[in-house]
């Protein structure tokens, strides 16, 4: 018999778990709250559903990556542009004609040169986004502490399990979707998922309907959310793209991304220069031949014509402005703490004109970290980031520790 499947008693993590008694869903999770789950049921539970992480795309390759910038139509354009004057250039060296340039392909150059240079820019700036992106999330994974072999472990969240029994505590981040089978004066503020600021009182001995909202499931908590006061024991039901969370960031994925206003207008201008170019093509052909009659020679003469002022209709240092200023906004957005992850974004954001938002984990961190502590005899400042365990107290700028200052070491246990 396979050991993976809900016939051995593996929860359901798409069950109305907020409809179900403790009683039921401990027996349906097949685990004791007071032992949690072994060791065995935790490496079978993970290889069956998987880490507690919620799905990405594919990431790119650093040449997909590399091959995206040279979408715009734009670009495309000066690449046409480019091959069609190398064989300008070609076809005068051919027929050694006084034509011919002193320093061939000097054009071409030029052009290929300013479309390098732009995915040059785009796709570093991309790959430091992504880069810079990866290292927040890792740094953005919570500790949880679990029961596990009637052991109080302390995990990475993305080894969470459904099944699992999680310990709440004030000031900890809800790590999976689970059913609270214990509670004392819980309080969980919702405002990551709900959108509402107040912290929610949450109660084990309920039992609800099934068209009950998200906001109302008193007898749930969910990931991502932050508990405020009391202690709880939950037991987890759904992780990874199971959970509430996760059903948001799976319809995320289903949005298609639409072209900048940036983007539409050079796709715009692109258009209309590629039109026009043709039609002047066109035009000083069918006006050469008109007027000179049939000759191959005066054909070839009228083609290399026209497609020299075809060429030098196009704006070849338009795109490396617009590359060069984009990619300046976003060094002074990076310093002032935001991440561009594709440039034209930046023109983007300069367009909104309007922001309809709440405040709370949004326009703030819903976080309180302390930078300065202030005694009877000293001001002690204290670096950190967020709530990494990183950081040190700082006295004129010189590292201190709690020994020489014990006064900061009751502040510490009553935070």
């Amino acid at each position: 018999m396979n050991p993976l499947t809900h016939s051995n008693l593996l929860p359901d993590p798409l069950k109305a778990w907020y409809t179900q008694s403790v009683e039921n869903s401990l027996a349906e999770s097949d685990c004791d709250p007071q032992v949690g789950l072994t060791s065995q049921q935790v490496s079978q539970r993970l290889q069956y559903y998987g880490l507690n992480e919620l799905e990405e795309k594919a990431k790119r390759s650093s040449w997909a990556m590399f091959l995206d910038q040279f979408k715009d139509i734009m670009l495309l354009m000066l690449i046409a542009v480019a091959i069609v004057s190398g064989i300008l250039d070609l076809i005068n060296l051919q027929q050694a004609s006084e034509k011919a340039s002193e320093f061939p392909f000097k054009d071409t150059i030029a052009i290929l040169s300013i479309v390098i240079l732009n995915g040059i820019l785009g796709y570093l700036q991309e790959s430091r986004a992504e880069k810079a992106l990866a290292a927040l999330k890792s740094m953005a994974s919570p500790k949880v502490r679990v029961l596990r072999d009637g052991r109080t472990l302390e995990i990475d969240s993305p080894q969470l399990v459904p099944g699992d029994i999680m310990l709440l505590e004030a000031g900890v981040q809800v790590g999976a979707d689970g059913r609270l089978i214990e509670a004392s004066n819980l309080q969980v503020r919702e405002s990551a998922l709900t959108g509402e600021a107040n912290a929610v009182n949450k109660t084990v001995e309920v039992e609800l309907s099934e068209d009950t909202p998200i906001g109302d499931r008193i007898n749930l908590v969910f990931q991502g959310t932050e508990v405020v006061q009391g202690r709880g024991k939950v037991l987890v039901t759904g992780t990874g793209m199971n959970t509430e969370l996760g059903k948001i960031a799976q319809m995320l994925q289903g949005v298609e991304s639409e072209p900048t206003p940036l983007q539409q207008r050079m796709s715009q201008l692109g258009k209309v220069l590629v039109t026009g170019s043709l039609l002047l093509v066109a035009l000083v052909i069918i006006i050469g031949l008109g007027v000179s009659g049939w000759d191959l020679s005066v054909f070839q003469q009228l083609v290399e014509v026209s497609l020299s002022m075809a060429v030098a209709v196009v704006p070849e240092g338009l795109p490396a402005v617009v590359t060069v200023t984009l990619a300046l906004g976003t060094q002074r957005m990076v310093r002032r703490h935001a991440l561009i992850r594709k440039l034209p974004a930046v023109e983007t954001l300069g367009s909104v004109t309007t922001i309809c938002s709440d405040k709370t984990g949004t326009l703030t961190q819903n976080k309180m970290v302390v930078q300065r502590v202030d005694t009877l005899n000293t001001s002690i400042q204290v670096t950190g980031n967020g709530y990494e365990p990183v950081g040190e107290f700082l006295l004129n700028n010189q590292p201190i520790t709690t020994e020489q200052y014990p006064e900061l070491e009751p502040l510490l246990l009553a935070c």
